[in-house]
């Protein structure tokens, strides 16, 4: 599966226990940027939940 620079940034984020407001500020994007970016990830990895999404990177 191809990540963009930026998803993968935001994953390594969320990964790192970051909410979607400290993502935001860390990378100065809006929260519903960061939110966006989630659901991106959560339709390529094929998970409902960030339980789903950081279970499913680290089987990468």
């Amino acid at each position: 599966m191809e990540l963009t620079k930026r998803e993968k940034e935001i994953l390594d984020l969320i990964m790192d226990e970051l909410s979607s407001k400290a993502i935001a500020d860390r990378l100065s994007i809006s929260i519903s940027t960061v939110e966006a970016y989630r659901r991106s990830l959560f339709r390529k990895f094929g998970v409902r939940s960030v339980i789903g999404l950081v279970k499913a990177a680290m089987k990468m």
